[in-house]
């Protein structure tokens, strides 16, 4: 018999859609589920995921897609169900409040609330005796012992308050915090693996970029060495998409072999950035091979019609995990011949034994993830050829493995748009594009960007999502800071100035919204009410923060508008964190970017006229320098890219003196000028 389907068929979000013929009675997150909630006198159960996550999956087919748990969640509670990249506000707090009641995050998440959204338990994923056992123990404690549930929930909220309201006590935080930073950091640093920590390893390009402008900062060549260390053992593993390019999440054991396999936007958009910048400063090949990589698959797979990019794709195809990824000897040699295939094998470590199993079984016999474990010159070595050759086997085998790839069963994609992800794709598009002189790339960032600002505008606000022409729920702090920073570096790419002026709008009513006037900014408006604190993002996750990110935006427009005013609004939000950055710095490296940024001297942006660049031609145009831009560039010598014909170039920290920054319209008359 065919499953009903229940309130999340009528909702636009992937995830949602995925549990829509659940048993479970789902209901969207809203004021209609809470207050079901209080007039049934009922917990409310809360299930928060998101559409590429693998356990999310496992926990939707053992769990709730079981008759016998949806029948006792549906008897005990008014059920919700939501979508984590939809609402970041709502997982945030609930997340924290999981932190708060000292149990480790993590997605799934599951939690029980009070009718009045306050949080009093909470755990990730749960099998389905456990999670039929613990809810038939919540509904006991609920009709029996429900004041300790809601002291308990009152302490959580207390908790929380304290935590919005600042880490600012002592003198702010100076120089010296990256400096204790880098130590943190190269404790934790994995030597002969890269990436900081044991098993599971992320990437932490945020991390990594900070280490690169350390060892600028400082003359100290460990920070770049361990950026480069990392960022070329990433690449080098299964972390690496080595046959369609870009990343997956995160690798599950130390040496970046296997990961989850989900994909997500903003992950890719981070690491090509990142892999530009580390290009940038060491001038190696294979950190712009990489970028190239990511950036082709981001334009490939993740580009929508129109220009937005879809949020991710997910790890699982035909319900198995990582199966659209692997492959056999078998399955190579039906695509290339003789030695080739030997040769392709060797070097990307495709085995009969395999190195990769997975662990929900699929298909017979072990498989391996494509990774470059081998030098070319080692394997021109074994094979008796050249390492041109060696290399010209490996694109070529690389193309046809891809189209053979294209036949198999897809992972889903979550083609929701996002503004925010969509401004780190904007921003890392336009900046690698640039860089890199790949004129395409920053093309299709002003495609993105034209996309969001036409797509995710209501009533002179920024919406968060776009899916199947819906345009739903407002913006937080990290849209705004994200998409505006992002157009900060497409009008650098560009030279459009209705790019600054949307950037500069944006920041205006991000201060309006989100900003504190004792430093900092919330993650909602203050409008907003869907939970019950406002909380502020206090360090980096998954994505860089949204307090960081806001800084520096404003410094940057700071010093296109002359406006010392929002300068000195970053300078507060860094007071704001001047405590936890003494205490944690690690933790937070886009905010330790923006004490750097602060310090000075300044990275500088200067327009150098028409034609190409040369040490000596950049020289003669110093004179006539337009504009000194906050943080568009990583430091360099003396570095030239060439943008729409019009020469750029990037002058380090201090060792050229610029003027104070004009405003946009003397900008304008500077290069008609030029």
């Amino acid at each position: 018999m065919k499953q009903e389907l229940n309130r999340l068929s009528l909702e636009k979000s992937p995830y949602l859609l995925q549990h829509q013929a659940n048993p479970v009675d789902w209901r969207p997150w809203g004021d209609e589920a809470f207050a079901l909630a209080k007039a049934e006198d009922k917990p409310v159960f809360l299930s928060i995921g998101y559409s590429a996550c693998h356990w999310c999956h496992v926990m939707e087919r053992e769990s709730f897609a079981d008759l016998a748990v949806a029948a006792e969640l549906n008897k005990r509670f008014v059920c919700v169900k939501v979508d984590r990249e939809e609402r970041p506000e709502v997982d945030r707090f609930y997340m924290t409040a999981l932190h708060a009641l000292g149990r480790q995050g993590g997605w799934p998440l599951t939690m029980w609330l009070t009718p009045d959204r306050k949080p009093f338990f909470g755990a990730t994923y749960m099998p389905p005796d456990n999670l039929k056992a613990v809810a038939e123990s919540v509904e006991t404690l609920w009709k029996t012992r429900r004041a300790e549930l809601e002291a308990s929930a009152a302490a959580v909220l207390g908790h929380l308050a304290g935590l919005s309201g600042g880490w600012g006590e002592g003198a702010p935080a100076g120089l010296k915090v990256l400096d204790h930073a880098f130590d943190r950091m190269r404790g934790d640093f994995d030597p002969e693996y890269g990436g900081f920590g044991g098993a599971p390893k992320f990437p932490q390009p945020a991390t990594l970029a900070f280490l690169l402008r350390y060892s600028d900062r400082t003359g100290d060549s460990r920070g770049t060495a361990m950026a480069v260390k990392t960022l070329r053992a990433m690449a080098d593993g299964g972390i690496h998409d080595q046959v369609g390019g870009g990343f997956h999440r995160y690798s599950t054991d130390e040496t970046w072999l296997v990961p989850h396999f989900e994909k997500m936007l903003y992950d890719n958009a981070l690491l090509l950035r990142v892999y530009t910048e580390a290009h940038q400063v060491t001038g190696a090949q294979d950190m712009a091979d990489t970028a190239r990589s990511i950036a082709g698959y981001m334009l490939r797979d993740l580009r929508l019609p129109g220009g937005g990019f879809a949020s991710g794709e997910d790890a699982d195809s035909a319900g198995v995990e990582g199966k659209f990824y692997v492959w056999t000897p078998d399955e190579v040699a039906a695509v290339l011949e003789g030695r080739d295939c030997d040769v392709f094998c060797w070097l990307y470590d495709i085995t009969e034994g395999g190195n990769w199993q997975s662990a929900e079984g699929g298909p017979a016999g072990n498989r391996s993830i494509p990774r470059r474990v081998r030098s070319l010159a080692e394997v021109a070595e074994e094979f008796g050829l050249s390492a041109s050759e060696v290399q010209r086997i490996a694109d070529q085998g690389l193309a046809a493995l891809l189209e053979e790839r294209s036949k198999r069963e897809r992972p889903l994609k979550d083609d929701k748009v996002l503004a925010s992800w969509n401004g780190l794709a904007i921003a890392s598009l336009a900046y690698a594009g640039r860089v890199l002189e790949e004129p395409s790339w920053v093309e299709a960032a002003e495609t993105a960007a034209w996309f969001v600002l036409t797509r995710l505008f209501k009533d002179g606000r920024l919406l968060r999502r776009w899916r199947d022409g819906e345009s739903r729920f407002p913006g937080g702090l990290e849209d705004y800071a994200f998409l505006a920073d992002g157009l900060i570096d497409l009008y650098e790419a560009t030279f459009k100035p209705r790019y600054l002026t949307r950037a500069r709008d944006l920041a205006v009513r991000m201060k309006a919204l989100f900003e504190d006037e004792r430093g900092g900014f919330y993650s909602t408006g203050q409008d907003e009410k869907d939970v019950p604190l406002r909380l502020k993002d206090t360090g980096d996750a998954a994505l860089p923060s949204g307090n960081a990110a806001a800084a520096r935006c404003l410094i940057r427009l700071s010093e296109f508008y002359g406006e010392r005013a929002w300068s000195e609004s970053a300078e507060k939000t860094v007071r704001a964190f001047s405590g936890l950055l003494r205490q944690s710095p690690e933790a937070l490296p886009c905010m330790l970017a923006v004490v750097d940024l602060l310090a000075g001297p300044r990275d500088h942006l200067i327009v150098a006229g028409d034609g190409p660049v040369t040490h000596a031609a950049a020289a003669r145009f110093l004179p006539r320098a337009a504009l000194a831009s906050a943080g568009s560039c990583l430091p360099m010598t003396l570095g030239a890219a060439q943008v729409k014909g019009r020469s750029l170039v990037y002058v380090c920290r201090g060792k050229t003196c610029l003027p104070p920054a004009s405003t946009v319209e003397e900008l304008d008359e500077e290069l008609a000028r030029t």
